[in-house]
């Protein structure tokens, strides 16, 4: 056997890691290769190390065969720039030997080594505690697809599959894997989730003005992504359910925010959050009052902060005391998906859900109401059920009893009371750790009224008889 044939092909030594998902910057992405090739008679003769890139299930062309800079007598390295988006893509490298110094007739082609199952598209990071991290128990069918992959917690890339966190024995069921498949399905642009959440864990550790641990960690995976990403989505607030840290997560929230998209430098970095679903584990002193105001903190994000939407999540189920079952997990991915293929990627469809705007105090002689208007409803208020305590009122003198309420429009509710209301009245609504089930939704979308907590009762005056 000759030396000819005893020859190795070009070994990639750095490049991108097999599934990986590689952020794309206007439809295209640049990738750089590098390894090493021992050249045959020492390098004297001509050679050529070359790579292309074809696609993955048709081996069609789509980066040709490409020279690379070769240096000394093995090193080789190429960039290669305006890859589409799209794939799955296969990376191949070879060496050509050629019979003489002008480089034409190629001897002998050998093939060298591979890159499998790249797609060029769109990084989302999972953030927040358990419910980001995905703690479903039980079967449910929500199988891998090519096209959606993982950066997991083990800092390797690889077919999304669940559980997307291996944190813990007990994470099982997601609902990212949906939310990527989805938005993969609609736009044929591949996505990869990179996984940063972790169980259990407040708003301090995501805050750089704080803990920040999780915010270093966070930052330290998108670096090894590329330091480039499409967006966050976000599900955390159980753990800041308690004094001070409900009453600041508003502020807190907008300041981590901020430096995500200073960090990263995306000043338009959009964010999808989660309203917290109910909780009905063991109640603590004002526990209510607490997730009130991490709720309504949550309902408040999109309005004071550009480009943070909020989807709500009290209608889904539950698989214990405080984690969404995989059912509760598929409504909430389906809901960040609808939320991100229409404010993200610009298809046109109804995402948000109701969410009250105004809320007035009126007294004709005995009757006392308080007449509630909501935004985003795009069909028109339904409720399968009136007689939960859905709605609280108080006011300075104290807790005022609801007689009953009911939906007077398309996007309107009206209150009955029990007395005239004083200065500085306020309405509560589904804001408990476990809330009523009789939340009213949008017939069009049937997304549930988002939770709000102390919102002013504006316009109070009485008309005599």
């Amino acid at each position: 056997m000759d030396e000819k044939e005893r020859l190795s092909g070009p070994v990639i030594l750095e490049g991108p890691p097999g599934w990986s998902i590689i952020q794309q910057l206007e439809g295209r992405a640049t990738i750089e290769v590098s390894g090493v090739c021992p050249l045959p008679d020492g390098g004297t003769g001509k050679y050529d190390i070359q790579v292309r890139l074809v696609g993955e299930a048709d081996a069609a062309v789509i980066v040709p065969w490409t020279s690379c800079e070769i240096q000394g007598r093995q090193e080789w390295r190429i960039s290669i720039a305006d890859i589409p988006v799209g794939g799955l893509y296969r990376l191949e490298s070879c060496l050509r030997i050629y019979k003489d110094e002008g480089g034409h007739l190629p001897e002998k082609s050998v093939r060298g080594d591979m890159i499998r199952h790249i797609g060029v598209g769109d990084l989302w990071v999972i953030a927040g505690q358990s419910n980001a991290a995905g703690y479903g128990q039980g079967p449910f069918f929500d199988p891998p697809e090519l096209g959606v992959h993982l950066f997991g917690t083990d800092r390797r890339w690889d077919l999304a599959v669940h559980p997307l966190n291996g944190e813990g024995f007990n994470t099982a069921h997601s609902p990212m894997l949906l939310f990527a498949k989805t938005i993969y399905r609609e736009t044929r642009i591949p996505v990869g989730l990179v996984q940063a959440a972790r169980a259990g864990s407040p708003l301090k550790h995501w805050n750089p003005d704080e803990e920040g641990s999780l915010y270093r960690s966070m930052l330290d995976r998108i670096q090894a992504v590329g330091g480039r990403i499409r967006g966050v989505v976000w599900d955390q607030g159980n753990s800041d359910c308690y004094a001070d840290a409900a009453e600041t997560y508003l502020k807190r929230f907008e300041s981590v925010v901020e430096y995500w998209r200073r960090d990263l430098a995306d000043p338009n970095l959009p964010v999808l959050t989660v309203q917290m679903n109910r909780s009905m584990g063991a109640a603590y002193p004002n526990s209510d009052m607490f997730y009130g105001m991490v709720r309504e903190a949550q309902r408040q994000a999109p309005l004071r902060i550009s480009g943070v939407y909020v989807i709500p999540a009290t209608d889904c189920a539950l698989t214990d005391a405080v984690h969404h079952s995989p059912a509760g997990n598929a409504l909430i991915g389906e809901r960040l998906a609808k939320t991100a293929l229409a404010a993200v990627y610009v298809k046109t469809r109804p995402y948000h859900a109701p969410s009250l705007v105004e809320a007035r105090y009126q007294s004709e002689g005995a009757v006392h109401t308080v007449k509630l208007e909501f935004d985003h409803v795009s069909g028109r208020l339904l409720a399968n059920s009136l007689r939960g305590k859905l709605f609280t009122i108080e006011d300075f003198a104290g807790s005022v009893e609801v007689s009953e309420w009911r939906i007077t429009g398309r996007d309107r509710i009206e209150i009955t009371v029990d007395r005239p209301l004083a200065e500085q009245a306020y309405i509560h609504g589904a804001y408990e750790m476990n809330p009523s089930a009789s939340i009213p939704v949008d017939s069009d979308t049937y997304l549930p009224v988002l939770s709000f907590y102390r919102h002013p009762i504006q316009s109070i005056h009485s008309r005599k008889e």
